[in-house]
């Protein structure tokens, strides 16, 4: 099938769209992961249960194919589900163990910045325009307000910050890599094997931390559902549709929108588990929306869209 792809110009406000929709829904999967932690799940075992529950999802949605054209397009994909999958939620979910949930918010966070500025350093036709430059760092001082919420904690963490920085540096190389897949395979197929790969390359953690949670209890309405949410919606279908949403947008310009990540989790934050928004967050959700405008503008003198 290819419900996924999008090769047709115009309609681009549609995929703005769309970016916003995906990071609102992955904004909310922290509430998810959280819950289900305090259910006694182990992120490692989250992330299993998640990307198994996409795998099977995705073949209803995909060809039968097995391989890519070639061994390199191949080692590429893998990559992939190691920056998009495994090291990327290994690292995230590790970090929250060494350092503060607003020290990892806010460095991975950065995201968008580091694959601005890894495709200035990759990609000689990228150019630095003051809005995207203006843009990227008013997002990122409204994230700083956004993950504060009004409580300033400061508490530097070598190890922690650390695996934060490189989930958020993983990210970056993984959109690089989407934009290097997207013109040569169908988006249902590289997303499939983004969750294959993800899923094979977490399985020497549990040499470490073996599987504990028992499967009887996932037919629990509740865990059942929250699972269901992070493996059908915020997986399967939000890195498929992510997937077209880089080829349309572009790299830079659809990675801005993750600075909107914290701004959905903030509000899904007080809808669901009753915390409170104080002034100074709503301070940064504005700063977010006009960065995260200001950045994606076009200007003059842009000369590729990544």
């Amino acid at each position: 099938m290819h419900m996924f792809r999008s090769h047709q110009p115009g309609g681009l406000p549609v995929f703005h769209l769309m970016a916003v929709v995906i990071v609102a829904i992955w904004g909310l999967t922290f509430i998810s992961t959280k819950l289900l932690i305090g259910q006694g799940m182990t992120p490692q075992e989250i992330f299993v249960l998640r990307f198994l529950v996409a795998y099977v999802g995705i073949w209803f949605l995909s060809g039968r194919r097995l391989w890519a054209d070639t061994w390199r397009d191949e080692l590429w994909l893998a990559l992939g589900g190691v920056t998009g999958g495994s090291f990327y939620f290994l690292t995230e979910n590790t970090a929250l163990e060494y350092t503060l949930a607003t020290n990892v918010s806010f460095l991975v966070c950065t995201t968008p910045l580091l694959t601005t500025l890894l495709s200035l350093a990759l990609y000689k036709k990228e150019k630095a325009t003051r809005a995207l430059i203006g843009g990227s760092f008013t997002a990122l001082a409204g994230v700083a307000l956004v993950v504060c919420n009004g409580h300033f904690v400061l508490r530097l963490s070598p190890v922690g910050d650390l695996l934060s920085l490189l989930a958020s540096l993983s990210w970056a190389f993984y959109s690089l890599i989407m934009r290097r897949m997207a013109d040569r395979y169908d988006v249902a197929f590289i997303t499939r094997k983004i969750f294959f790969y993800g899923l094979l390359t977490i399985l020497p953690v549990f040499l470490v931390r073996p599987w504990q949670f028992g499967l009887a209890r996932l037919l629990d309405a509740s865990i059942l559902c929250h699972l269901l949410f992070l493996g059908v919606l915020a997986s399967l279908i939000c890195f498929a549709v992510w997937n077209v949403v880089l080829k349309r947008l572009g790299t830079v310009r659809a990675s801005n929108y993750i600075y909107l990540n914290p701004v959905f989790t903030l509000i899904g934050s007080a809808l669901v588990l009753g915390e409170r928004l104080t002034p100074m967050a709503w301070v940064g959700v504005a700063l977010i929306l006009g960065g995260v405008y200001w950045a994606g503008r076009r200007t003059h003198g842009t000369t590729s869209s990544l």
